[in-house]
């Protein structure tokens, strides 16, 4: 079975209103000085801006404007995760599941990926259906990881139907049909609470 698709690279795009400290620093990171994008968004980060927060874990993750640095790039994305930011909130568990950065833990992954999937993540769901069907920071539950890779596989992740189909020759027809409820109203319920 396949796990951990790798971090959200991408300079964070949003159609919120930036201000120019912002836009100056986005601007020179698509033009590749780094350097600049971290000296507009280091101030901007410290005052609590979720998106140069999660850009400047980006930098450091990446290594771009500065030396890489992982657990520069998780203090950064743990600020943004906080702040209820999806990409965050992935790119820190999957640092949590990796123990990159941070001491592995894999009850913070799935805290984390809990977070993101509920908010429609999709490849945080598929890391989640992992976790429980291995067992890892939760107890062990086919029916869960199957209603995760079913619901995620749903908003666009191929591999999922293979996890599925995986996990489904380790199951019940029962435990099959039961997967298959919870993702109904796990999706009808918006991803809260499942």
């Amino acid at each position: 079975m396949k796990f951990i698709f790798p971090l959200i690279l991408s300079i964070a795009l949003s159609p919120l209103s930036w201000g120019a400290d912002f836009q100056r620093g986005l601007t020179a990171a698509q033009n590749g000085d780094f350097a600049t994008a971290l000296r507009e968004w280091m101030p901007l980060a410290e005052q609590g801006d979720v998106l140069a927060q999660y850009n400047l874990g980006l930098l450091y993750d990446m290594g771009k404007g500065v030396p890489q640095d992982y657990k520069a790039a998780a203090k950064w994305f743990t600020e943004a995760a906080k702040q209820g930011d999806a990409d965050a909130q992935y790119n820190i568990g999957h640092m949590y599941a990796e123990g990159q950065g941070v001491i592995q833990d894999y009850k913070m992954a799935v805290m984390w990926f809990t977070r993101a999937a509920e908010q429609g993540y999709a490849s945080a769901q598929s890391n989640l259906a992992y976790m429980y069907d291995k067992g890892w920071g939760v107890l062990q539950d086919l029916v869960y990881a199957h209603m995760w890779w079913n619901i995620s596989a749903s908003n666009g992740i191929e591999i999922a139907i293979e996890n599925i189909n995986k996990v489904a020759e380790r199951m019940t027809t029962e435990q099959i049909a039961e997967a298959q409820k919870l993702a109904r109203e796990c999706v009808a319920k918006n991803y809260k609470g499942c």
